[in-house]
């Protein structure tokens, strides 16, 4: 192999470094809920929490005991329990369908996984699927940005999250929200 293209491989190389290391970074190299592996790790080989990108088979998504479980500390305005949901790829959520207690209040970390800008809104199912004004939401969560939106659910009837960016809930990207207590 010639030295240029040695010299072209050697910098993909570091590139490519680059742009793991500045993933690690956006994503967190700490452990994630619980104890486990960091989002990277998952992301990358399955052992996080989901199956990863590059193939491998992860234990799944966890995001703590749940209401009702052994266990469950309900999340409070001073001390809100999160609960970490990936946008992505394509126009989905995961997880799709989350459990909280009455009254509680709930930290949602939003992570954009490929390529598309997502929003993420939660609230009341029909403010929620009017895409009303005034409903809560994170804007513009670009590929690999993690955000969050802490909310209280604290009134009746049915709650829930979805993605109103162009096409997005058309497609099926939205989410239900269970009340139990």
């Amino acid at each position: 192999m010639s030295g240029r293209r040695l010299g072209i491989a050697a910098l993909l190389l570091v590139l490519l470094g680059i742009v793991l290391v500045g993933a690690s970074a956006v994503l967190g190299s700490s452990p994630g809920i619980g104890g486990g592996p960091g989002w990277f790790s998952g992301m990358m080989g399955g052992d996080g929490y989901g199956p990863g990108m590059m193939g491998g088979n992860g234990p799944g998504f966890d995001n703590g005991p749940q209401p009702g479980d052994a266990g469950f500390v309900p999340g409070t305005a001073d001390a809100p329990r999160l609960i970490q949901v990936i946008a992505g790829p394509g126009y989905t959520f995961t997880p799709s369908t989350v459990t909280v207690q009455r009254g509680e209040t709930v930290t949602f970390a939003v992570t954009t996984m490929g390529p598309l800008v997502h929003e993420f809104m939660v609230g009341p199912a029909d403010a929620v699927a009017a895409d009303q004004e005034g409903t809560p939401e994170i804007a513009e969560i670009g590929m690999m940005q993690r955000k969050t939106l802490t909310y209280t659910f604290d009134g009746s009837g049915s709650y829930a999250f979805a993605c109103h960016a162009a096409g997005h809930y058309e497609a099926g990207m939205r989410g239900t929200i269970t009340i139990v207590g």
